[in-house]
Protein backbone atom coordinates (compact mmCIF):
# COMPACT_ATOMS: atom_id res chain seq x y z
CA UNK A 1 0.00 0.00 0.00
CA UNK A 2 1.33 3.42 -0.98
CA UNK A 3 2.33 5.67 1.90
CA UNK A 4 0.98 9.16 2.59
CA UNK A 5 1.48 11.90 0.02
CA UNK A 6 4.51 14.04 0.83
CA UNK A 7 4.32 17.82 0.44
CA UNK A 8 7.46 19.96 0.45
CA UNK A 9 6.76 23.44 1.83
CA UNK A 10 9.36 25.98 0.65
CA UNK A 11 9.17 29.36 2.40
CA UNK A 12 11.71 31.47 4.26
CA UNK A 13 9.21 32.41 6.98
CA UNK A 14 9.18 29.76 9.76
CA UNK A 15 5.70 30.80 10.90
CA UNK A 16 4.24 30.12 7.45
CA UNK A 17 6.01 26.77 7.18
CA UNK A 18 4.78 25.82 10.66
CA UNK A 19 1.15 26.73 9.96
CA UNK A 20 1.10 24.91 6.64
CA UNK A 21 2.88 21.88 8.08
CA UNK A 22 0.29 21.68 10.86
CA UNK A 23 -2.68 22.00 8.49
CA UNK A 24 -1.28 19.49 5.98
CA UNK A 25 -0.21 17.05 8.67
CA UNK A 26 -3.63 17.20 10.31
CA UNK A 27 -5.11 16.25 6.95
CA UNK A 28 -2.91 13.17 6.61
CA UNK A 29 -0.03 14.47 4.50
CA UNK A 30 3.63 13.99 5.30
CA UNK A 31 5.41 17.35 5.27
CA UNK A 32 8.97 18.37 4.45
CA UNK A 33 10.18 21.93 5.04
CA UNK A 34 12.77 24.11 3.32
CA UNK A 35 13.70 27.73 3.94
CA UNK A 36 15.85 28.24 0.86
CA UNK A 37 16.35 27.09 -2.73
CA UNK A 38 19.34 25.01 -1.66
CA UNK A 39 17.34 23.15 1.00
CA UNK A 40 14.49 22.65 -1.45
CA UNK A 41 16.73 21.07 -4.09
CA UNK A 42 18.11 18.68 -1.47
CA UNK A 43 14.62 17.36 -0.66
CA UNK A 44 12.75 17.64 -3.94
CA UNK A 45 13.16 13.97 -4.88
CA UNK A 46 11.25 12.94 -1.73
CA UNK A 47 8.23 15.12 -2.52
CA UNK A 48 4.98 14.36 -4.35
CA UNK A 49 4.03 18.06 -4.53
CA UNK A 50 5.74 21.36 -3.73
CA UNK A 51 4.25 24.49 -2.17
CA UNK A 52 6.74 27.12 -3.29
CA UNK A 53 7.25 30.70 -2.13
CA UNK A 54 8.80 32.95 -4.76
CA UNK A 55 10.86 35.24 -2.50
CA UNK A 56 13.65 33.20 -0.95
CA UNK A 57 16.94 34.30 0.66
CA UNK A 58 19.14 32.69 -1.98
CA UNK A 59 17.09 33.47 -5.08
CA UNK A 60 13.66 33.50 -6.67
CA UNK A 61 11.40 30.47 -6.49
CA UNK A 62 10.91 30.81 -10.25
CA UNK A 63 14.47 29.47 -10.56
CA UNK A 64 13.45 26.27 -8.82
CA UNK A 65 10.24 26.03 -10.86
CA UNK A 66 12.16 26.39 -14.12
CA UNK A 67 14.76 23.87 -12.94
CA UNK A 68 12.02 21.40 -12.02
CA UNK A 69 10.09 21.76 -15.26
CA UNK A 70 13.22 20.89 -17.22
CA UNK A 71 13.35 17.60 -15.31
CA UNK A 72 9.90 16.51 -14.15
CA UNK A 73 6.15 17.12 -13.95
CA UNK A 74 6.17 17.33 -10.17
CA UNK A 75 3.12 19.43 -9.15
CA UNK A 76 3.97 22.91 -7.85
CA UNK A 77 1.72 25.44 -6.12
CA UNK A 78 3.27 28.89 -6.05
CA UNK A 79 2.90 31.19 -3.03
CA UNK A 80 3.44 34.89 -3.58
CA UNK A 81 2.60 38.27 -2.11
CA UNK A 82 2.41 39.55 -5.69
CA UNK A 83 -1.13 39.02 -6.88
CA UNK A 84 -1.10 41.03 -10.12
CA UNK A 85 -2.56 39.23 -13.12
CA UNK A 86 0.77 39.47 -14.93
CA UNK A 87 2.61 37.72 -12.07
CA UNK A 88 0.01 34.96 -11.96
CA UNK A 89 0.16 34.43 -15.72
CA UNK A 90 3.96 34.28 -15.69
CA UNK A 91 3.96 31.74 -12.87
CA UNK A 92 1.37 29.53 -14.56
CA UNK A 93 3.02 29.78 -17.97
CA UNK A 94 6.33 28.71 -16.45
CA UNK A 95 4.67 25.52 -15.25
CA UNK A 96 3.03 26.18 -11.87
CA UNK A 97 -0.09 24.10 -11.31
CA UNK A 98 -1.73 26.76 -9.13
CA UNK A 99 -0.96 30.21 -7.70
CA UNK A 100 -1.94 31.33 -4.20
CA UNK A 101 -1.62 34.96 -3.13
CA UNK A 102 -0.51 35.92 0.38
CA UNK A 103 -2.07 36.32 2.86
CA UNK A 104 -3.93 33.02 2.70
CA UNK A 105 -5.55 30.56 5.07
CA UNK A 106 -3.79 27.21 5.62
CA UNK A 107 -7.09 25.47 4.94
CA UNK A 108 -7.26 27.12 1.51
CA UNK A 109 -3.78 25.81 0.67
CA UNK A 110 -4.74 22.30 1.78
CA UNK A 111 -7.80 22.49 -0.50
CA UNK A 112 -5.60 23.68 -3.38
CA UNK A 113 -3.15 20.82 -2.75
CA UNK A 114 -5.98 18.30 -2.94
CA UNK A 115 -7.41 19.90 -6.07
CA UNK A 116 -4.04 19.82 -7.86
CA UNK A 117 -3.44 16.19 -6.86
CA UNK A 118 -6.86 15.25 -8.23
CA UNK A 119 -5.99 16.89 -11.55
CA UNK A 120 -2.53 15.41 -11.98
CA UNK A 121 -3.37 11.97 -10.58
CA UNK A 122 -6.92 11.15 -11.74
CA UNK A 123 -8.45 8.02 -10.19
CA UNK A 124 -7.96 4.90 -12.27
CA UNK A 125 -10.75 2.48 -12.99
CA UNK A 126 -10.62 -0.46 -10.61
CA UNK A 127 -11.20 -3.91 -12.05
CA UNK A 128 -10.30 -5.82 -8.88
CA UNK A 129 -11.77 -5.51 -5.39
CA UNK A 130 -10.22 -2.49 -3.66
CA UNK A 131 -11.23 -3.34 -0.08
CA UNK A 132 -13.40 -6.15 1.31
CA UNK A 133 -15.43 -6.70 -1.85
CA UNK A 134 -15.73 -3.04 -2.80
CA UNK A 135 -15.04 -2.14 -6.43
CA UNK A 136 -15.15 1.20 -8.15
CA UNK A 137 -15.03 2.32 -11.78
CA UNK A 138 -13.99 5.98 -11.72
CA UNK A 139 -14.59 6.54 -15.43
CA UNK A 140 -18.18 5.27 -15.36
CA UNK A 141 -18.73 6.47 -11.79
CA UNK A 142 -20.06 3.11 -10.69
CA UNK A 143 -19.38 1.18 -7.49
CA UNK A 144 -20.13 -2.38 -6.40
CA UNK A 145 -20.29 -4.33 -3.18
CA UNK A 146 -19.48 -7.82 -4.35
CA UNK A 147 -21.72 -8.37 -7.39
CA UNK A 148 -24.30 -5.76 -6.41
CA UNK A 149 -24.04 -2.26 -7.82
CA UNK A 150 -24.43 0.49 -5.26
CA UNK A 151 -26.99 3.21 -5.96
CA UNK A 152 -24.96 6.24 -4.90
CA UNK A 153 -25.48 9.96 -5.26
CA UNK A 154 -22.65 12.02 -6.76
CA UNK A 155 -21.39 13.10 -3.34
CA UNK A 156 -21.65 9.59 -1.92
CA UNK A 157 -19.64 8.25 -4.86
CA UNK A 158 -16.96 10.94 -4.46
CA UNK A 159 -16.78 10.27 -0.73
CA UNK A 160 -16.40 6.52 -1.24
CA UNK A 161 -13.80 7.09 -3.98
CA UNK A 162 -11.77 9.28 -1.63
CA UNK A 163 -11.79 6.61 1.08
CA UNK A 164 -11.02 3.82 -1.40
CA UNK A 165 -8.06 5.74 -2.82
CA UNK A 166 -6.11 5.28 0.42
CA UNK A 167 -7.38 2.40 2.59
CA UNK A 168 -6.21 2.70 6.18
CA UNK A 169 -5.53 6.41 5.98
CA UNK A 170 -7.48 8.60 8.42
CA UNK A 171 -9.39 11.39 6.69
CA UNK A 172 -10.42 14.31 8.86
CA UNK A 173 -13.91 15.72 8.43
CA UNK A 174 -12.31 18.99 7.35
CA UNK A 175 -10.21 17.19 4.76
CA UNK A 176 -13.24 15.37 3.37
CA UNK A 177 -15.14 18.65 3.18
CA UNK A 178 -12.30 20.23 1.20
CA UNK A 179 -11.74 17.22 -1.06
CA UNK A 180 -15.35 16.21 -1.79
CA UNK A 181 -17.44 19.33 -1.30
CA UNK A 182 -14.76 21.83 -2.37
CA UNK A 183 -15.64 25.47 -1.84
CA UNK A 184 -19.31 24.82 -1.07
CA UNK A 185 -19.94 25.67 2.58
CA UNK A 186 -21.38 22.81 4.58
CA UNK A 187 -20.96 21.78 8.20
CA UNK A 188 -18.94 18.85 9.53
CA UNK A 189 -22.26 17.19 10.33
CA UNK A 190 -22.88 16.82 6.59
CA UNK A 191 -19.97 14.39 6.35
CA UNK A 192 -21.42 12.28 9.17
CA UNK A 193 -24.81 12.12 7.44
CA UNK A 194 -23.28 10.97 4.14
CA UNK A 195 -21.11 8.37 5.89
CA UNK A 196 -24.22 7.02 7.63
CA UNK A 197 -25.99 6.70 4.27
CA UNK A 198 -22.95 5.01 2.69
CA UNK A 199 -22.88 2.46 5.50
CA UNK A 200 -26.60 1.81 5.08
CA UNK A 201 -26.23 1.17 1.35
CA UNK A 202 -23.24 -1.11 1.92
CA UNK A 203 -25.27 -3.13 4.42
CA UNK A 204 -28.24 -3.37 2.04
CA UNK A 205 -25.89 -4.73 -0.62
CA UNK A 206 -24.62 -7.44 1.75
CA UNK A 207 -21.43 -5.67 2.78
CA UNK A 208 -20.04 -4.77 6.17
CA UNK A 209 -20.95 -1.18 7.05
CA UNK A 210 -18.15 -1.23 9.62
CA UNK A 211 -15.60 -1.22 6.79
CA UNK A 212 -15.89 2.58 7.07
CA UNK A 213 -14.43 3.12 10.51
CA UNK A 214 -14.96 6.14 12.73
CA UNK A 215 -11.80 7.55 14.30
CA UNK A 216 -13.23 9.30 17.32
CA UNK A 217 -12.59 13.01 17.39
CA UNK A 218 -10.82 12.96 14.02
CA UNK A 219 -12.77 11.54 11.08
CA UNK A 220 -13.05 8.34 9.08
CA UNK A 221 -10.99 5.69 7.37
CA UNK A 222 -11.59 2.65 5.21
CA UNK A 223 -10.54 -0.56 6.93
CA UNK A 224 -7.73 -2.30 5.09
CA UNK A 225 -8.72 -5.67 3.65
CA UNK A 226 -6.75 -8.57 5.18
Amino acid sequence: MRGPTTVLVVDDEPAIRESLAFALGRDGFEVLEAGSLRQAREQVERADLIVLDLMLPDGNGIELLTWLRARSKLPVIVLSSRGDETDRVVGLELGADDYVVKPFSPREVVARVRAVLRRVEPPQAATEPAAEGLRLDADRRQAWQGERELDLTKLQFDLLATLLASPGRVHTREGLLDGVWGETYVSDRTVDVHIKELRRKLAEAGGDPGVIETVRGVGYRLRVAP
